[in-house]
This record gives structure tokens, C-alpha cells and sequence, in this order.
């Protein structure tokens, strides 16, 4: 129907609906733009630093602390409310000529441990740095010994050795022989059996 009705259309609606189609196109194609330009020009920072020491320290911290907000991002990859707290306050202190360790001191104090990709090793962070190698070094230990003992007793060198006949006392040899003869026995009866059903 609508190929009908395109046909019977008169020539100048069909070129002023065609003008108004592409006009609302590129009015959309411009908000979509600017739109993504506003969202871009927030996530840039400007900050004015003295030196290009000062602005490689900030670099440097904000790759290497954490965003407390987002699970595994750091402050730089972060566009949380809080992680642009923290590089603001980065770059204050960075200002105020502290070092790094006082930076990292600052951080610490106010979001813990969690804040820094490197953790200091002290007691309370001694699982941390201690049982993964640990734990490693357990368990290469114990594939090597289980190999070992798995090739040992392949090859009959496992140091126990058993005898099954000297094992068994008079009474449980006689007690096998008696159930090993029943067991060929009925073997030999089930044979007998299915042979004789073969012949018929």
C-alpha cells in the first residue's frame, strides 16, 4: 500500500518529505555529537604543573593507586566521583612539594591498604605476600612426590611387599581354592549350557 501511495504522491512532496527526513537526520547526527563531545571534554583534566617532574609524579601515582570506588581500576582509568577527589588532592599535595612516600603515606592513612596496588609487608599483610608462593611451593612439592611414589610403585620398588600366598593363612587358601573350583565350575556349566542352546 505504501508503494502505492509513493507512487500517486506528486513529485514536489516526495522532494520536500525527502528534504525533511535528511534535515531531521542531521539534526540528530549533531546532538549525537555534541552530546559525545560534552561526555569527552569531562573526562579530560587539565592541571598546570611547575615542572614536567611534577607532572610525571602525578602520572606516576594516579597509575599506581587505586580507585577505592571501582573494584580493580586505578585513579587514572577511573571516572568515579571519588577517584576525581583523589586525583584533585593528588595533584594539591603533589603542589605542596610531597613526595611520593608522603603522598602514598596520605592515601593510606585515609583508605587503608586497599589503595595502593603494592601493598606495604607488614603483619597484616603478610597472607598477602606469604601464601601464594607458599601455597606454590606446596604444591610443586607434592606433584613431585606423587610422581615419585607413582613411578616406584609401577615399577614393584615401593618397599612393601606382599606375598599373597604367604599372606594367606591355611584355612583362607583352602577357603579360595574352594570358591576359585566352584567359579570354574559354573563357568564350565555355563558354557556347557550356552553350547547345548547353540546346538538347537
Amino acid at each position: 500500500m505504501t508503494a502505492l501511495y509513493l507512487k500517486t504522491m506528486h513529485p514536489k512532496a516526495m522532494q520536500i518529505k525527502n528534504l525533511v527526513m535528511t534535515l531531521v537526520g542531521l539534526l540528530m547526527a549533531c546532538l549525537l555529537s555534541f552530546t559525545m563531545s560534552l561526555s569527552a571534554h569531562a573526562a579530560i583534566e587539565v592541571y598546570d604543573f611547575d615542572s614536567v617532574q611534577q607532572e610525571a609524579q602525578y602520572r606516576g601515582l594516579i597509575e599506581e593507586l587505586r580507585c577505592p570506588k571501582c573494584q580493580n581500576q586505578n585513579l587514572a582509568g577511573s571516572d568515579a566521583p571519588i577517584a576525581q577527589d583523589l586525583k584533585q588532592k593528588t595533584y594539591d599535595l603533589i603542589k605542596e612539594g610531597r613526595s611520593d612516600t608522603e603522598i602514598r603515606a596520605y592515601m593510606q592513612e585515609r583508605y587503608g591498604d586497599f589503595i595502593t596496588y603494592k601493598p606495604p609487608v607488614r603483619p597484616s599483610t603478610w597472607i598477602l605476600w606469604f601464601f601464594p608462593p607458599l601455597l606454590l611451593i606446596v604444591l610443586v612439592i607434592g606433584w613431585f612426590w606423587q610422581s615419585k611414589r607413582s613411578q616406584r610403585v609401577a615399577s614393584g620398588q615401593s618397599g612393601v611387599i606382599i606375598d599373597s600366598v604367604a599372606a594367606l593363612s591355611a584355612a583362607e587358601k583352602a577357603e579360595l581354592d574352594r570358591l576359585l573350583s566352584l567359579s570354574n565350575k559354573n563357568d564350565n556349566n555355563e558354557h556347557d549350557i550356552t553350547s547345548t542352546e547353540d546346538k538347537k
